[in-house]
């Protein structure tokens, strides 16, 4: 037996036995496997310049870059993962053999990877991301090369001008945060200055009768003139913020914004969050003031309630921000409020708010948020209690709740995990669900064990009694008697 098993691990595909088999066995089988893969052959291209260092990958890589960038070939959704590997190859050797002893050149590469972004993205249909993710990891590792290469601050804020100013396919989102620590003081002040330059001079308004339509909307024609207006000022408007944030300037940040966008809810709360972190709370407060009736009249505006929180303890409004806990977590189940709001009471205080809590959480309308949250928190017995109770309102179509859930309680409470997977059943058949009859026909067998536990169903039929109705019923579904 000892004798068969090492014989299997020799087998093993991994380093130690294929270090065994000597370089010169490895270097022929890489050879033929590389035959007619083009992919395997630039890989080990790449290495074997590896060996004389980062000057000659670069030029290697460059070389390819400059080739997928010369393509105009409609690359089709068989071959875009292919395209996406050969991507992520060169970045990687980028980063792997350049970025160590030349950051400069890494630095200058990656520039040119994210700048034929345009034109990939053109030339092929990235809806699932695969090109997508390569460029965002191309961006960070800009990001991280930027700061070891030590370029000269204008000429990496012009750079950056540029990169922002040609991101129409979000290439370089975020490119001004990841840049601030190698631009500086000195960098950001000159990018400032590049970017209130181009606000002050916008795109010239076209005379009426050489106004172009480029589309329709609900609201008439959209005239070509005033599409690039409204790009000008929105890029304006995003990189003067950024730049703002990254000189740590709270009034440039907020000054960025009008009256009018002063009482959005989320741009209050971006503005309150940065005068809080500089111990400014009561302009955090009055910024957020600003936006409270359009707070109040609905809508989703996390970032406001929880900025809005912080800014009462800040203020040492501590009832206040604990009512305001409670609240919402009374109205939407927030278990991450009432953590907070638990944590900051006093010993022997919380376990009675818990308790209040969790009573509330069972007379909760909803009965599946109501049974989620109990499931989560942990509280099982309490959610047991709840499906005992309320078990009319399961709904068979929550699987995604019913099934873990009934897992969980499956060992202590056997009936409670009946309940749900008989509603899960119940759905499938009444429905005649037929892609789930192989799940109710599993479920069904999970009910006969459990029945095996229960003595009293409370009302409920037996297991038996249950299959004897679920043929009555569903009889010729035999793909769920079958499953």
């Amino acid at each position: 037996m000892l004798q068969k098993q090492l014989m299997a691990s020799d087998k093993t595909l991994n380093v130690k036995n294929l270090t065994a088999l000597g370089a010169d066995r490895l270097a022929v089988l890489l050879l033929e496997m590389a035959t007619g893969d083009a992919a395997a052959k630039r890989r080990l291209r790449l290495e074997l310049v590896s060996r004389s260092g980062g000057g000659e990958v670069s030029a290697e890589i460059r070389k390819r870059l400059s080739a997928i960038a010369k393509s105009r070939s409609f690359v089709d959704w068989r071959k875009i993962r292919l395209l996406a590997q050969d991507l992520d190859m060169q970045r990687t050797a980028i980063m792997e053999h350049v970025a160590p002893t030349k950051p400069a050149d890494a630095c200058d590469l990656l520039w040119r990877l994210l700048k034929m972004a345009p034109s990939i993205y053109e030339r092929c249909d990235d809806s699932n991301g695969t090109i997508g993710n390569v460029i965002s990891m191309a961006l960070e590792d800009l990001g991280t090369v930027a700061t070891q290469a030590k370029l000269k601050p204008h000429l990496l804020a012009d750079q950056v001008f540029e990169g922002v100013c040609t991101s129409d396919y979000g290439q370089f989102d975020g490119l001004i945060a990841l840049m601030t620590e190698p631009l500086g003081q000195q960098g950001l002040g000159l990018l400032k200055a590049r970017f209130e330059e181009l606000a002050a001079n916008p795109p010239a308004k076209a005379k009426a009768n050489d106004r172009k339509v480029i589309g329709i909307s609900t609201r008439g024609p959209i005239f070509e003139d005033d599409f690039e207006s409204h790009r000008h000022s929105r890029l304006v408007q995003s990189a003067l913020t950024a730049i703002a944030d990254a000189l740590g300037d709270v009034d440039g940040y907020a000054a960025r914004f009008s009256a009018e966008d002063r009482a959005n809810p989320a741009i209050a709360a971006g503005i309150a969050e940065r005068l809080l972190a500089v111990e400014r709370a009561d302009e955090a407060m009055a910024a957020l003031k600003v936006a409270q009736d359009n707070y109040r009249k609905g809508g989703h505006w996390p970032d406001w309630l929880r900025i809005y929180i912080d800014v009462l303890d800040a203020l040492s409004r501590f009832d206040d921000a604990q009512h305001e806990r409670w609240t919402v977590f009374e109205e939407n189940l927030n278990a991450e409020y009432l953590r907070a709001y638990i944590k900051r009471l006093p010993d022997f205080d919380d376990e009675e708010a818990e308790c209040r809590a969790l009573a509330h959480v069972s007379r909760y309308p909803d009965f599946h948020e109501a049974l989620a949250f109990l499931i989560d928190w942990p509280a099982n017995d309490r959610a047991a209690h709840l499906v005992l109770a309320r078990h009319d309102e399961l709904d068979g179509n929550h699987y995604w709740l019913l099934s873990p859930a009934a897992d969980t309680l499956e060992h202590g409470y056997p009936l409670v995990a009946t309940h749900m997977l008989r509603a899960m059943i119940d759905f499938a058949l009444n429905h005649a669900r037929s892609k789930r009859y192989g799940y109710a026909a599993r479920h069904l067998q999970t009910c006969a064990q459990l029945a095996k536990r229960i003595e009293d169903f409370g009302g409920a039929p037996d297991h038996d009694s249950y299959v004897t109705q679920l043929k009555l019923h569903h009889g010729r579904k035999s793909g769920f008697w079958n499953a």
